[in-house]
């Protein structure tokens, strides 16, 4: 049996629980705001981080979701206090959110550093906000379960079901061909987000939380259950009650997370095909952990797992359709015979007692091993000459034709002037070219902004196109598809060999053969580069300048060096 703590033992008794002049301070202070000693005193303190905000649609039910875990938190006898956190609006925070990932991260850890706190559920759901609160959550290592925000319905036009990002990009193509109208476009705007929720796509959100989930950070399928589902209340004030049990078992992130948790999650990625987003997400959160995850990890399962999620952008259907199919728990039980079950979670029992005996009622949205909608390639990890740390592509989601396909190249050095060109009905551009767009990396986007999925040029949208090879150095939205790559490393801004491509050299993709070349020989990529220098790109203070100076790269995680790992952070003192 599990030695539980004493209340003597718990973190925040250095603050409640001893009798000095501080803690009087400490004990009065928290009676002003009209608590009862009985309230805290001896009890697990919770620190609820709530990514909340009135701009954040995907977190817009936080406000009153935070409620619900407070009161699970009281069920169980502990001690709620919430402390907001930058809340990341994929929407809205620009250039990127990527750019403040690790900001939210270091709040995360800092927040629960400075405050008494004995453990922590960490609400998020948007992009960034996944990884971020878990990785601030697993250095600092205290008890923390993970509140997914939850996917919003799905969205609706023309008697058509609309998914979040996939629908857009494919009907701004068919308007920039003329086949929709101004009117259609606009009805579609007004049906594609009907609830609170993140994206109902198998973009980034949902793949991060169900990664999340995989990894053993949330309740048993927390993953997959709609923000606007009866059942999202009752999962958070679960997660109240069951932090509270974890402080009292000293349960924490360095306890459940194993190299064998994280090729759980590897493999719940791939048979998802989800977003391209997690291969920097994860290593980033590995790396947290102490634990060494690479590319090379992505593609490796990749080749093994088939794709069984039917979901767009690779599939048909939509995460309100998942759940009702069974969820993230029938998925994993279809998984059974790939996964690690014997791995630990938040539950304090196991994967395969969280997955139980869930059943999959849609054979369609949730296909067998043997009929699936891929039979390996959720991801695939590219390397060569141009991209010597490996570079991204999402095969399920691009034209056949394309992933054996050799053409010249037309550069870009920045969005705006790919963005002019692509509207340009005299560009010199055939269906056989490879777009490029370099500078928008980790260092030179700042952030390395979603602008990966390149907009195909007008010219040939009108001639029926709808996909061509893309390359960049940035990152594109987990919500997107088509025959793009993405996150080549080292990027341009630092000197990779993106760098040296000009226009109308040949570059040669072969998908099977995770291959990407650019036919130069090394020499002559090696005299070019000489020449080259990086766009003018210098922050001479402020948040930038921190995060040009220390991210890593995209093959690396792209967190900052000063903050992997865990621990090595003496407790704050109190005097």
């Amino acid at each position: 049996m599990t030695r539980r703590k004493t209340s003597e033992e718990l973190r925040s008794h250095r603050w409640f629980g001893v009798s000095d002049l501080r803690s009087f301070g400490h004990r009065s202070r928290t009676l002003q705001m009209g608590y009862e000693l009985a309230d805290f005193m001896g009890k697990p303190v919770i620190a609820i981080i709530n990514t909340w905000s009135d701009i954040n649609p995907c977190h817009v039910h936080f406000r009153a979701r935070v409620e619900d875990v407070k009161r699970g938190v009281w069920q169980a006898g502990g001690f709620p206090l919430e402390l907001p956190a930058m809340s990341l609006a994929e929407n809205f925070v620009k250039p990127t959110t990527m750019l403040y990932r690790n900001f939210l991260a270091m709040e995360t850890e800092e927040l629960l550093r400075c405050h008494p706190v004995d453990g922590a559920v960490l609400m998020g759901g948007c992009d960034k906000t996944t990884p971020a609160t878990i990785m601030g959550g697993v250095s600092m290592n205290l008890p923390i379960i993970y509140l997914p925000a939850g996917p919003m319905m799905r969205g609706h036009f023309g008697g058509k079901i609309l998914g979040s990002g996939s629908d857009v990009w494919k009907y701004w193509a068919e308007k920039e061909a003329g086949a929709i109208t101004t009117q259609q476009w606009n009805d579609m705007e007004a049906g594609i987000a009907r609830s609170h929720g993140t994206c109902m796509t198998m973009g980034t959100a949902s793949t991060m939380t169900s990664i999340a989930e995989a990894l053993g950070l949330t309740l048993p399928g927390a993953a997959s259950i709609p923000a606007a589902d009866a059942a999202h209340p009752r999962m958070a004030a679960a997660c109240g009650r069951r932090i509270v049990e974890m402080v009292w078992e000293d349960l924490k992130p360095q306890d459940i997370l194993t190299r064998k948790s994280f090729e759980n999650a590897l493999i719940v990625h791939n048979a998802l095909a989800g977003s391209t987003n997690a291969m920097i997400h994860l290593i980033a959160m590995a790396r947290r952990a102490g634990i060494e995850v690479s590319l090379q990890d992505f593609d490796d399962f990749a080749q093994r797992v088939p794709v069984i999620a039917n979901l767009r952008p690779s599939g048909a259907w939509l995460m309100e359709d998942f759940h009702v199919a069974g969820g993230i728990r029938a998925l994993m039980a279809r998984l059974k015979p790939l996964l690690h079950l014997g791995e630990r979670t938040v539950t304090g029992g196991t994967l395969g007692d969280g997955i139980g005996d869930a059943t999959v009622y849609d054979d369609d949205v949730i296909r067998p091993l043997d009929k699936p909608i891929a039979a390996s390639g959720g991801t695939a990890i590219l390397t060569g000459n141009i991209a010597p740390h490996g570079c991204v592509m999402k095969p399920p989601a691009a034209e056949p034709r394309l992933l054996q396909h050799t053409g010249p190249a037309l550069v870009f050095d920045t969005y705006d002037a790919m963005s002019a060109a692509v509207n340009d009905p005299d560009l010199d551009v055939t269906p056989d070219h490879i777009m490029v767009l370099r500078n928008a990396g980790p260092i030179g986007g700042p952030g390395m902004p979603e602008w990966g999925m390149l907009p195909l040029p007008k010219k040939l949208l009108q001639q029926g196109m709808r996909d061509m090879l893309r390359i960049s150095d940035a990152r594109m939205s987990g919500t997107s598809y088509g025959a793009c790559i993405l996150h080549v490393s080292p990027e341009a801004y630092v000197g990779g060999p993106l760098a040296a491509v000009r226009n109308g050299d040949r570059i040669t993709v072969d998908v099977p053969k995770r291959s990407i070349h650019l036919h130069l020989d090394d020499a002559a990529i090696a005299e070019r580069l000489k020449s080259w220098s990086p766009p003018s790109r210098d922050y001479p203070r402020g948040y930038n300048r921190l995060f040009a100076q220390h991210v890593s790269q995209a093959h690396e995680g792209c967190d900052f060096d000063f903050l992997e790992g865990a621990g090595g952070i003496p407790e704050p003192e109190i005097h």
